[in-house]
């Protein structure tokens, strides 16, 4: 996905990337310059950051050649309210599943981690990097550094939100078919953009969690 804004020097593109281009990786957390780890072609599941990876060699090489100004940005796991589960999205999905009662579905063994990056924090950053004009033509992760197993983050859910739900563990091949392989973790290194804008994360995942709970429950 592109976006074009304006800056001080013109129309650039903005390109929102993803953090599932690290792979496999075991170099935690994440530079921007890591060496990417894809699995094979036999699991499909990798076909989605092997594309995302092609379009910012793309990107780069028109910034390099042509002298278009793009920004790259990884995400880290954007939460918040109004987001559905309609793509898998594991904290709408898990506080549906808490306020309803029904089972909490973790798939796998439940030790695989993520850090879930409040909505607000990123659109600051976005903001500050159209504004930084050392931006243009870097990759740039925006995350947090709050790491947590998906086991816990079910359990945090359900202390949350008051639910006695249980937590129910899913093995990968009873969900998904043998072109399933997951991230056993996906934790940014920050020090990137810390350094190029000064950001911090001003949400904790509780925060993200209590707001998401407040919006399901008016709904």
């Amino acid at each position: 996905m592109t976006r074009s804004a304006s800056s001080l020097n013109g129309t650039f593109s903005f390109l929102p990337y993803t953090s599932e281009v690290y792979g496999k990786s075991n170099d935690v957390p994440f530079r921007e310059d890591s060496d990417l780890v894809l699995g094979p072609t036999s699991k499909h599941r990798w076909a989605y950051a092997c594309s995302k990876a092609i379009d910012e060699f793309l990107a780069l090489a028109y910034w390099k050649e042509r002298k278009l100004p793009v920004i790259i940005v990884r995400f880290f796991n954007t939460v918040g309210p109004r987001q559905t589960g309609q793509y898998g999205m594991v904290i709408p999905n898990f506080v549906r599943q808490a306020l309803a009662g029904e089972p909490i579905t973790v798939f796998g063994d439940g030790t695989q981690s993520r850090a879930f990056t409040h909505v607000a924090d990123v659109v600051r950053a976005l903001i500050a990097l159209v504004a930084e004009p050392n931006a243009i033509g870097q990759v740039v992760n925006i995350g947090t550094s709050q790491e947590i197993t998906m086991f816990d983050l079910a359990e945090r859910v359900r202390k949350l939100s008051g639910s006695k739900s249980p937590i129910k563990l899913v093995a990968y091949e009873d969900a998904y078919d043998t072109g399933f392989e997951d991230m056993p973790r996906r934790l940014p290194d920050l020090t990137k953009i810390t350094a190029m804008i000064g950001y911090h994360p001003r949400h904790s995942l509780d925060d993200v969690l209590t707001e998401v709970i407040e919006y399901f429950r008016g709904q």
